[in-house]
């Protein structure tokens, strides 16, 4: 392929000529703390200590103020906006240093001392999102030895203005991706807060007053899922067919993956009529992760269950399950299982353990429907937001295809912006 005009090849790609192919170790030391030992740390104290386990999150344990104070004099310790650098565990996991006090695992962590005169931390910490880590042809990294960050290289423009622009580029689409986060996360927190009001009759949507009454899941529903002797096997499990088979990994935030489901011949299908899915049934897992649930919405194929799967109907339309389906995603049935988890570990649910099940229940279902409306609002809500997040995650990952090996410049090659 004829190369672009002012660029050309080299091992990180096809870079622009001005660019630079360069190993980290022409343009930065390897550092890390010294050493912690085990019997130097405690289980609470002053300054946290952080193991490569919680590297980002909560310390692992502490360390006193003498002690902290005396190494971060004597030793290596990181700046401020330095960013550490898992060598074990997850490789290339980024934290950039906040400056807070705090104290992290020697040669697990370690961080880049870098020559300003050629690279930014900024401009590094995109790199290292993109980056190849150097390794022997065909071998596995299983950690980063200091040999292997410093073979590794990276595309590098020659101006501090330009890797700025594209840090900076690069920073403003992560600030948009943490703020959607922040308010997914606040609209999950407002609707589960919302669950708890409107399905305990705590708070009543306008235009509604009647009675509440207290319904009991075994009772007042038909549970059904595949009985033992039609057990399916593995090699009944068919990548392709007319019949899809739901099992309790095909469900999703509340929903049926129907890309990733199985299929299963038609003699399976038929086998069992009363858990051949039907459209607005509420789904749950009995084995493996216990007490999943997910609403069919709709049907793309004739559908039935394996055997981890219960189909739950509720008997003389004593509820609708849209109403029900939001009941099983609640804390009210989070509570339930932990009451029936009490001092055990339950990897199965038996028709029978849903005997002590109550939950309440407007008596008209015109509030019943009003409370699922409202909920699945919410829901559609955060599918939106949801979306759009991923939707600027792909234009992220775009833009640093383009702007990490100059295919688009934010300066032109004297420096200026573009």
């Amino acid at each position: 392929m004829e190369l672009r005009k002012g660029y050309k090849q080299t091992e990180v790609g096809v870079i622009p000529e001005e660019w630079e192919d360069i190993n980290l170790g022409k343009i930065a030391e390897i550092r890390m703390c010294k050493r912690i030992f085990t019997e130097q740390t405690n289980p609470s104290g002053d300054i946290p200590f952080f193991k490569i386990g919680t590297f980002g999150k909560t310390p692992d344990a502490f360390i006193s103020c003498d002690l902290y104070r005396e190494y971060k004099r004597k030793y290596s310790f990181p700046e401020k906006g330095d960013i550490l650098l898992s060598a074990a565990g997850t490789l290339g996991k980024t934290v950039v240093y906040d400056g807070q006090d705090a104290y992290f695992q020697d040669s697990n962590i370690v961080w880049l001392q870098i020559d300003p005169r050629k690279v930014t931390n900024e401009y590094l910490y995109h790199c290292y999102q993109v980056i190849k880590w150097a390794s022997p042809e065909g071998s596995t990294i299983s950690r980063l030895y200091n040999g292997i960050i410093r073979n590794t290289r990276i595309p590098l423009p020659p101006t501090e203005a330009e890797q700025r622009a594209i840090a900076t580029a690069l920073s403003d689409m992560d600030a948009l991706l943490d703020g959607l986060d922040r308010l997914i996360a606040k609209k999950r927190d407002l609707k589960q807060a919302t669950m708890q009001q409107l399905l305990t009759g705590k708070t009543r949507l306008p235009g509604f007053d009647g009675e509440w009454q207290p319904l009991n899941m075994a009772k007042d529903s038909m549970l059904k899922a595949r009985i033992g002797w039609q057990g399916l096997t593995t090699a009944e499990y068919l990548e392709s067919g007319q019949y899809a088979l739901v099992t309790g990994t095909d469900f999703f935030d509340g929903k049926i993956d129907w890309d990733g489901c199985h299929f299963v011949e038609k003699e399976r299908y038929d086998q069992d009529r009363y858990i051949q899915v039907q459209i607005n049934d509420v789904l749950l897992t009995k084995d493996g992760t216990i007490g999943k649930a997910a609403f069919v919405d709709q049907l793309p194929y004739p559908s039935t269950l394996n055997s981890g799967v219960f189909v739950i109907r509720p008997k003389n339309g004593s509820y609708i399950p849209k109403y029900f389906f939001y009941i099983l995603r609640s804390q009210i049935f989070v509570d339930f299982l932990n009451k029936l988890q009490a001092g055990s570990t339950i990897s199965h649910l038996y028709q029978k353990d849903f005997v002590n099940f109550e939950f309440l229940a407007p008596v008209t279902v015109e509030e019943q429907s009003a409370i699922a409306t409202v909920l699945s609002d919410m829901d559609a809500e955060i599918a939106a937001l949801e979306q759009r997040r991923n939707k600027t995650k792909d234009i992220k990952q775009a833009m640093m295809q383009e702007l990490l090996t100059g295919k688009t410049r934010l300066v032109t090659p004297g420096g200026s912006n573009a």
